[in-house]
């Protein structure tokens, strides 16, 4: 028993990590040049797999989490109905304008229930031309390395303890709905949706996963609307072909609500959109941009589907050269030309924090309250004035 339970210990025994870093400075592979035990030892399997694995660190399921942290009924209750708003506002049932807004990734769970509790306060005063959801994003895709968001390094130290990291997220999300808001995130691991999806009212796939066949599965599964970023070449085909693929049927490798390795069918799901996010050749806010794109998405999509109805502005990334100035002057453009009629654009995203522009990355208490640690953001003060003339200029557009 003393040897099985020794193949079983974790590895992050001091005298396990250090065996293991002597063996990798010397050149050698730490899992056949070092006796520290392994899984692959315990059940008989060759040491051939894994040899770039150091460790798997077991996670509570996905039913565990739920149960612990539930949605209470008013929460559940905010879930759906604005699901349904946002489909509303999609298919243009709804002629409010979908603005989705706030802080690029979310670092610091305090401040950014601080900025939810002030963004719900305009939420109603501004809920007859504006559809408010909340941008509560903690998985940050990366072109190489650094911070990969919340649930990845909550301690933004490096040390990646995700376990806390999934936890502090689920909890964001119910104190962000408890404050009235619904919440909108970026679905980057295929397996953390498990955990936090049934507290997502919008969802988006990232530019560099459009064409991901893992992520137009996984969205075809999902309970919520899902909007498909442009690829970051341009290409409008990329995120239609996703959309389209996504509103199939698809069966594929996922986990249960155990945890545990699953085949998943699901029924496809019919709305998903398009995000214009701009590209490495620049700006595609303008009109004559949204104008091909629609052309574009309408020869590829069924009149009736959300898609080929209209599309969301990021306001951010390749459209502002993420500079929250510039992400300001996108919005205002876009807001004159909602006021003056102009068809097509069904929502608007924003990053916005308490403070404007952004900080490099390090633990909490070396930081500034409420600042952004990856793109710059546009301050509270300069949000709260844009989205009132947001409001102002649906308003104009009703009476033209």
């Amino acid at each position: 028993m003393q040897q099985q339970d020794a193949h079983m210990r974790p590895l992050n025994r001091p005298e396990d990590l250090k065996a293991i870093r002597e063996a990798m400075e010397e050149g050698k592979n730490p899992l056949i040049a070092t006796d520290v035990p392994r899984w692959e030892d315990q059940v008989g399997i060759s040491r051939i797999v894994n040899r770039r694995v150091l460790e798997f660190e077991v996670l509570p399921t996905p039913a565990q989490v739920l149960a612990d942290q539930p949605l209470t009924p008013e929460a559940q209750e905010i879930v759906a109905y604005s699901r349904d708003e946002i489909r509303a506002c999609l298919y243009g049932q709804d002629d409010r304008l979908l603005v989705i807004v706030g802080p690029c990734s979310v670092h610091d769970p305090k401040a950014a229930l601080d900025y939810a509790r002030r963004l719900a306060k305009l939420k109603d005063e501004l809920g007859g031309e504006l559809l408010i959801v909340m941008r509560v994003y903690f998985e940050k895709p990366r072109t190489t390395v650094g911070w990969k968001g919340l649930i990845n390094d909550p301690d933004i130290d490096g040390s990646c303890n995700i376990k806390k990291g999934l936890l502090l997220a689920r909890k964001t999300l119910l104190d962000v709905l408890g404050t009235g808001l619904a919440a909108a995130t970026e679905f980057l691991e295929p397996t953390s949706p498990q955990f936090i999806a049934d507290a997502v009212s919008w969802g988006a796939i990232g530019a560099r996963n459009t064409e991901s066949q893992v992520h137009r599965q996984l969205a075809s599964g999902l309970s919520m609307p899902i909007g498909f970023k442009n690829a970051t070449d341009g290409s409008i085909k990329a995120p239609t072909d996703s959309c389209f693929a996504a509103a199939q049927q698809h069966t594929f490798f996922g986990i249960d609500h155990m945890g545990r390795a699953a085949v998943v069918k699901t029924l496809g799901n019919p709305d998903c959109h398009v995000v214009l996010r701009g590209s490495s050749h620049g700006p595609n806010y303008d009109a004559a941009s949204v104008s091909e794109a629609l052309e574009t998405i309408r020869t590829l999509m069924p009149q009736e589907s959300a898609a080929a109805h209209g599309l969301i502005v990021d306001c951010s990334h390749g459209n502002s050269g993420k500079d929250e100035h510039r992400q300001a002057e996108v919005v205002r453009d876009i807001a004159a030309r909602i006021a003056s009629g102009e068809q097509g654009i069904t929502g608007v995203m924003m990053e916005s924090f308490i403070e404007g522009g952004n900080q490099k990355a390090a633990p909490l208490d070396q930081l500034v309250y409420g600042k952004s640690i990856t793109d710059k953001c546009i301050s509270w003060p300069d949000t709260e004035s844009l989205l009132r003339e947001l409001a102002e200029a649906v308003a104009t557009r009703r009476w033209k």
